[in-house]
């Protein structure tokens, strides 16, 4: 009797087995493989070259912005609606990136932007008329906008384990494209005879070689984290722990009431004003050497040397401001290096133009320094991606007066001297709000007072 209760026993136990090993390997038939190889390269070839087309449509275009108005019969106050149409676009497009990524997948986004960079950039030098101009590179800079959000979100999917260096690699190359765009601009429009229109049209075969990587991952959502959750699942069961039951998903935290943050409010101000700064320098600097004698191809790689400052850059401030308990000491030398590179464009701008350029280049830094103050004023995962999202969208309609302030102020003063006054002025405020913002405290802490 004893024998046969063990038989039927041991029957039991391999039955049990077998349908939990069947059963486990039909749930793991559904965890998604890893990314293949050459997926994983195509992913990093498009990063790259997605990353160089993210500025080239500003600064080729500040480059040309003489030629440009003359063709086109351009008024100074125009002139400075045009550079302010960038810093618009990041604001209404920018926040359409996600959604349009949650429904279409980052990788169909980014290949569809870079096919609106592309188109934008072709269109607009031949369109004819101010208005057509301005469509046409409204087009452009949506493609941008939109990349630009979701460059970091496909990084953090395909490289969770290596996003510090894949983020370092796509800096490289978007500092890359945006110094080459001004430095090369000028003289690549001189080899094609001299037309400005040639001169911007070119930088649409950067754009449509940046499209060929993503088309094979039009229909690739990333690699998708719900495979992490199956996959725990069939270790659990094959491990032995028992059927799995359904855990109820962890409930979001309550979002933050960020507007009741002083330091939220501070960082979206300094966003503001260095983002300000900066759509100036692209779009005005250029013109401001030239007008003080600088031949147009020099004037572009005095801009070129400005923007190219943010490759080394941009890896040494977050680390050095990582190690601050404040960050108010490199808000203030930032600042300090703007204001000496203001003066010297009001005082000498043609005589010491590289001293300026590269003052001003290091000033332009204030932008990974922003993007890292986010990460560290708050102390959750959430909360860093509502005070992204606030201080983003908040900063970015900050700066949109500013670079058509200069254009009006250029036009009606037939100087530059009130225009710098403006950014001296708005350089003074950005180091205020910037110390605020440095302080060690999180959002979530004044929120909740």
């Amino acid at each position: 009797m004893m024998g046969v209760m063990a038989s039927e026993e041991t029957r039991t136990v391999k039955s049990m087995t077998a349908r939990s090993s069947a059963t486990a390997t039909e749930e793991a038939a559904t965890v998604p493989a890893a990314p293949r190889a050459w997926a994983v390269r195509l992913v990093v070839v498009g990063i790259v070259l997605s990353a160089l087309n993210l500025r080239p449509a500003i600064t080729s275009l500040g480059a040309l912005l003489e030629e440009v108005r003359d063709g086109l019969g351009m008024s100074g106050s125009l002139a400075g609606l045009l550079t302010s149409v960038p810093p618009l676009c990041f604001a209404v497009f920018g926040v359409m990136a996600p959604r349009l990524a949650r429904r279409f997948g980052p990788g169909a986004v980014v290949c569809a932007g870079m096919v609106a960079i592309t188109a934008g950039l072709l269109i607009r030098p031949y369109t004819g008329s101010t208005a057509g101009f301005l469509a046409a590179s409204a087009l452009a800079l949506m493609g941008i906008a939109v990349s630009n959000v979701l460059m970091p979100v496909i990084v953090k999917r395909w490289f969770p384990d290596r996003v510090g260096s894949m983020t370092g690699l796509y800096s490289m190359a978007l500092a890359l494209g945006t110094s080459t765009a001004a430095a090369v601009t000028v003289p690549m429009t001189e080899a094609l005879g001299g037309s400005w229109q040639s001169g911007l049209a070119v930088w649409a075969g950067l754009a449509a070689a940046a499209v060929l990587p993503w088309i094979p991952l039009v229909r690739d959502r990333g690699p998708a984290p719900a495979g992490q959750a199956v996959s725990r699942q069939v270790h659990a069961r094959v491990a032995g722990a028992g059927p799995v039951r359904s855990v109820p998903a962890r409930e979001e935290p309550p979002a933050l009431r960020i507007t009741r943050s002083r330091t939220a409010w501070a960082l979206a101000v300094f966003f503001g004003l260095q983002a300000t700064a900066a759509y100036i320098t692209m779009g005005w600097m250029a013109q401001i050497f030239r007008d003080a004698g600088v031949p147009a191809g020099t004037a572009g790689l005095l801009l070129a040397v400005t923007m190219v400052m943010g490759v080394p850059l941009a890896f040494v401030i977050p680390r050095v401001a990582t190690r601050l308990p404040h960050q108010g000491p490199i808000v203030i030398a930032l600042g300090v290096c703007g204001l000496a590179g203001y003066a010297g464009l009001y005082l000498a701008p043609a005589a010491g133009a590289w001293a300026w350029a590269v003052l001003l280049g290091i000033s332009n830094c204030a932008f990974p320094l922003a993007l890292t103050m986010v990460g560290m004023r708050a102390r959750t995962g959430a909360g860093v991606a509502q005070l992204s999202a606030f201080a983003q969208s908040t900063g970015y309609l900050i700066s949109i007066p500013g670079p058509l302030l200069v254009g009006v102020l250029y036009q009606h003063s037939g100087g530059w001297g009130l225009p710098i006054a403006l950014m001296v002025g708005l350089m003074l405020p950005q180091m205020a709000v910037g110390v605020l913002a440095g302080r060690d405290r999180t959002v979530e802490e004044e929120a909740a007072r």
